[in-house]
């Protein structure tokens, strides 16, 4: 995995393939004493399950108000995930656990900073690389960041909501390669089920 979080880490931002992660170094390696990384865990996993009733309440009934405490909720998350970044570094499942590490990355997905998202991104792919996260969190952050950049994203998670249609793809006839390599089904059988549940 450690090529795919390379290729993926060079997102176009004309550096060489590999070059930003070597550069964005993972802050916080020193130890986390127990009791912190549970606080930790405990936090991320909250934030995200606020977002997700928040979310449930908009779609059963949108109104102005509901949209706006979303987008809050977002913003509040976002400096939240920030901080622990800062001081520890990516909150990678061994250090939070796979539900918290999982509730960072859809913190992470709803942020509305592409720099962070982008820092982030880096951040995932070192510990992806070192075999702290799974490759899967990479390649959803990657293709958000793809889309976001106008760039053709790398495994079609990116999904436009107007057409349930995959945003653009890099190299299509390869896609399901790259993302059996991660973990995910083929994509075909993803627009499948968007289709059966849309």
């Amino acid at each position: 995995m450690k090529g795919t979080a390379g290729r993926v880490g060079g997102g176009g931002s004309g550096l060489a393939p590999g070059e930003e992660l070597r550069e964005s170094a993972q802050p916080g390696s020193a130890a986390v004493p127990p009791a912190t990384a549970s606080a930790l865990a405990a936090e991320l996993l909250r934030r995200a399950e606020e977002d997700r009733h928040l979310t449930r309440r908009a779609q059963a009934d949108p109104t102005p108000l509901r949209k706006h405490r979303i987008a809050q909720c977002h913003r509040d998350n976002a400096q939240a995930l920030a901080a622990i970044v800062d001081r520890h570094g990516w909150p990678h499942a061994d250090l939070v656990g796979t539900d918290a590490s999982t509730a960072a990355l859809m913190i992470l997905l709803h942020a509305p900073h592409l720099g962070f998202r982008l820092r982030c991104r880096d951040l995932i792919a070192h510990a992806t690389a070192d075999g702290h996260t799974p490759a899967i969190h990479l390649a959803y952050i990657a293709d958000q960041c793809a889309v976001d950049l106008g760039q053709p994203q790398y495994y079609g998670t990116r999904i436009n909501p107007s057409t349930l249609r995959p945003y653009p793809i890099r190299r299509p006839q390869s896609v399901d390669e790259r993302r059996g390599d991660v973990g995910l089904g083929p994509l075909q059988e993803q627009l499948r089920a968007l289709r059966i549940t849309g």
